[in-house]
């Protein structure tokens, strides 16, 4: 039956890694990205650093935990990551869980509930799935406004800038335009 308790080596959720999770969310919201931020710790030591960045090289698998799972295996040299704990400003996705799962990671510390697509208890728990061969712990609700500040005013603002533009759509006809014109240019490169 999966773990819902903490596990024995997992401390309580420390606001100081959380701070730092928020300081990536500020990174990513002043380059136009969802305002998301994750840092990996090991024994009280940051060893990955992320933030969403899907739009700016997009790629959607650029949540702010994927980049801070692949930043903190980097520095350790292994995709196992025992021992390891990850602070996330906004409840991981399923992506993400996924990827938690299996990078081993003993404990999720998450700031505010998603409940869109919330993967460890707001709107699915994938953590509490029978037969995994890993569940790490998850505590909810380390600096919980804070985070879900930084996320609320973010799409506030993107909304008054819409509302002035006089569509909600300009974002993404952009976006979509950006990424034909990349992909029109690498079509028009030929191989050395």
């Amino acid at each position: 039956m999966p773990r819902r308790t903490p596990v024995p080596d997992s401390a309580p959720a420390d606001p100081r890694f959380m701070r730092r999770a928020l300081a990536q969310a500020a990174r990513a919201a002043r380059e136009g990205e969802t305002p998301v931020g994750a840092v990996v710790v090991k024994d009280g030591v940051v060893v990955g650093r992320g933030r969403n960045q899907r739009e700016t090289r997009r790629d959607a698998t650029l949540h702010a935990e994927m980049t801070a799972i692949r930043a903190a295996s980097r520095r350790l040299g292994s995709w196992r990551l025992d021992g390891c704990d990850l602070y996330v400003t906004l409840e991981p996705c399923p992506m993400c869980a996924g990827a938690i799962q299996q990078a081993r990671l003993r404990a999720v510390y998450y700031g505010a509930k998603d409940p869109k697509a919330g993967a460890c208890g707001s709107r699915t728990d994938l953590f509490s799935v029978p037969g995994l061969n890993h569940y790490p712990s998850v505590e909810a609700g380390c600096l919980e406004t804070e985070c879900a500040a930084v996320l609320t005013d973010f799409f506030r603002a993107l909304r008054a800038k819409d509302r002035t533009l006089g569509t909600r759509g300009v974002r993404r006809d952009k976006a979509k335009a950006a990424g034909t014109a990349g992909a029109a240019g690498a079509a028009g490169r030929t191989s050395p």
